[in-house]
């Protein structure tokens, strides 16, 4: 069986009617790397774990910035798009994944995220500390700079590189780490641009994975691709095994 990952949208506004929106380069990632998707819709933090006994994956996906207060910060005058239930909402998946060992794929704000949510903070504006270019919006689809990968990191397994070129369209970084996390991959200036579990503290804390740049934006590249078959290949792995339909009937 295919297994099923639940995929994060935005909330929006479509013809004074609200909607949740997802980018679709994400479904297709997805899908090419053998994971049946299923859009997430935000709901009550208390249905978080419900929701992820249906799934076996997870992938938060990018949006708007994670409102500093989660992380006890006042917001910075650059912060942008800040969706307080939606954030409530995937703090409390990326909990309960971690306790139950449902694999975790975070991109650009899905890597924020996972930060915040296991107890880090973030840089809320890169500009003020860099002048290194982070968001290039015009160039999504290609890479604009490298990241140096740690050796023996999960990331660099799943890649099979140590330098990676990678998109950029952030304006705000993993800043203090939360429990359970290291960074594993750095952009030139030094900015912090993957992080993942070390297995500390967290039942499933080795099957966290999170990237600043849009690996779904870069289709046919086999590094980027791979992110997205470790995902589906980690969740299939906590699939429980179920006996063919033909031997369950008889």
């Amino acid at each position: 069986m295919k297994p099923r990952i639940g995929l994060t949208p935005t909330s929006a506004v479509v013809d004074d009617r609200p909607v949740e929106q997802l980018n679709r380069a994400y479904v297709e990632a997805v899908t090419r790397a053998g994971g049946l998707p299923f859009i997430l819709p935000t709901l009550d933090p208390s249905d978080a774990e419900l929701a992820l006994l249906s799934l076996d994956g997870l992938l938060l996906t990018g949006g708007g910035d994670v409102e500093p207060g989660c992380y006890g910060a006042a917001p910075a005058a650059e912060v942008y798009g800040v969706e307080p239930d939606r954030d409530a909402y995937e703090i409390a998946l990326v909990k309960a994944a971690a306790r139950t060992g449902v694999p975790v794929l975070g991109i650009c704000r899905g890597v924020q995220l996972l930060n915040v949510a296991l107890g880090g903070t973030l840089v809320q504006h890169l500009p003020e500390i860099t002048e290194a270019p982070h968001y290039v919006r015009d160039r999504g689809g290609e890479a604009v700079h490298p990241v140096e990968i740690a050796p023996g990191s999960l990331l660099a397994a799943v890649t099979g590189l140590e330098v990676l070129g990678v998109n950029s369209l952030h304006h705000q970084a993993v800043d203090g780490l939360g429990a359970g996390l290291s960074v594993v991959a750095y952009a030139p200036d030094g900015v912090g641009e993957a992080i993942e579990g070390t297995g500390d503290g967290h039942v499933g804390g080795a099957r966290l994975l999170g990237v600043q740049w849009h690996p779904e934006l870069l289709p046919g590249s086999a590094a980027h691709e791979a992110l997205f078959a470790w995902l589906v290949t980690e969740s299939a792995a906590g699939q429980p095994v179920c006996a063919p339909v033909a031997d369950a009937v008889a």
